[in-house]
């Protein structure tokens, strides 16, 4: 039984919260077997760590549980060569090394520098919105998906011609274990750059490697399209993007590309899971909606509430430097701990009620951000996104979810997504 929360079929059906709650009460941090997965090969096994306060022990003692040691994917990089590359990045680093990467793309986080991104991200979500204000119904997903996107390619300095690659390199690396998405291909050549063009003739044409085992689709073998974009684009960056920072920040091949893989999915993709999943939650409880239309002053409260009904990362890995003991359980150096976000937004001990939505939470100390070094650093632009497309919804008359069209969920252990969400309100108001 426990063995489920680890296959992404289970998260096709929902997050196995009532899972994750017996689990909490009998074995808080327990073992958890990793068998193959289609043609993905068996691993061996990790401990999943479920309850809040446990979650941010780990978290916060780099020292004990490492980033560093086997990066922070449950499934591990095939080959040594992978394993090295990816440990180039900063998600995949500890402190001190960590922490010299984080300061050199931090000034692009700034309060001043979201400060000025948010009267733009106002007006996109005001635009994605008033495009299909007529037509009364629409695929929330696909709507709101154009904000991250468009917001992540001015922040990186990517051309409003490309950012279709940012949503296809997406889909390739955090939907792999869903064949609607593993092999995304939506970018039209004739709309993109030449650079675009040039970069998307690189892209690998097989998923399969020269031992017929599916090839990491976080390798750099499997984004080779992506990595030949970016440095293409690094060679004139706009001034003050993060690319120039990026470029500019003493970073060695390998942490530059890795910075750009981290930021060019990592940067679309919570977004793109909080909002539909926040929009579903929101509308799956009509008390709360018609209370937040009444008292719009409370969308901030409202969306952390989501932030922790929803959280866009099921989980992260880390790897035990040491033996060690944890909830009783006895951890050996090198083995696998995997931190359940999802588990831990539900932990009783900390929220009160746990499993009802509520809009009015407070204090609401939810870990769908992370926590400890790791805290994420697009955090409040992730929180200025989904206020704003939130808050232009909400505008719309009647909204509701379409009866007998359910969403379509991300089948995926990592991400906690949807594919398809329909909702309709009355047309023209």
């Amino acid at each position: 039984m426990v063995n489920r929360i680890f296959q992404p079929a289970t998260y096709a059906d929902g997050v196995p919260y009532g899972l994750f709650r017996e689990l909490r009460a009998a074995a808080p941090v327990c073992w958890v077997a990793e068998p193959a997965v289609g043609d993905w090969p068996a691993g061996p096994g990790y401990w999943a760590v479920l309850r809040h306060a446990d979650v941010k022990f780990v978290l916060r003692t780099p020292e004990l549980f490492s980033s560093h040691l086997g990066a922070t994917q449950i499934r591990d990089p095939d080959t040594d060569a992978d394993l090295e590359f990816a440990r180039t990045m900063m998600l995949n680093q500890d402190p001190p090394e960590h922490s010299r990467l984080r300061r050199i793309v931090a000034a692009a986080f700034t309060p001043r520098a979201l400060g000025e991104l948010s009267a733009a991200i106002e007006e996109c979500a005001r635009e994605l919105v008033d495009s299909v204000r007529a037509d009364g119904e629409a695929d929330f997903v696909r709507l709101a998906a154009d904000l991250p996107v468009r917001t992540l390619a001015w922040v990186m300095g990517v051309p409003e011609q490309d950012r279709q690659l940012l949503v296809d390199w997406s889909n390739r690396v955090i939907g792999y274990q869903d064949a609607d998405y593993a092999a995304s291909s939506t970018a039209d050549p004739a709309h993109l750059t030449d650079l675009g063009r040039t970069a998307l003739a690189q892209r690998p044409i097989t998923r399969t490697g020269p031992d017929g085992r599916p090839v990491n689709p976080r390798s750099r073998a499997a984004l080779a399209d992506m990595f030949a974009y970016a440095h293409g684009l690094a060679s004139q960056p706009r001034p003050g993007s993060l690319l120039a920072r990026m470029r500019d920040g003493g970073l060695s091949t390998d942490e530059f590309e890795t910075a750009f893989f981290l930021f060019a999915v990592a940067g679309n993709e919570t977004v793109r899971n909080g909002l539909p999943g926040g929009l579903y939650t929101l509308l799956s409880h009509p008390d709360q909606y018609r209370l937040l239309v009444r008292r719009p002053e409370l969308l901030a409260s409202a969306v952390e509430e989501m932030l922790r009904f929803w959280p866009p990362v099921l989980d992260f890995r880390r790897t035990a430097v040491r033996d060690v003991e944890l909830a009783g359980a006895r951890i050996g150096r090198g083995q696998k701990v995997v931190v359940y976000h999802a588990s831990a937004n539900r932990d009783e001990a900390v929220f009160p009620d746990a499993d009802r939505f509520d809009i009015t939470r407070t204090p609401n100390d939810h870990l769908s951000f992370g926590y400890g070094p790791h805290f994420c650093l697009g955090a409040q632009l992730a929180r200025t996104q989904l206020k704003a497309m939130i808050r232009q919804v909400l505008e719309l008359p009647g909204l509701e979810l379409v009866a007998n069209e359910p969403p379509a969920r991300l089948v995926s252990n990592f991400q906690n997504g949807l594919k398809a969400l329909p909702v309709r309100w009355r047309p023209g108001g």
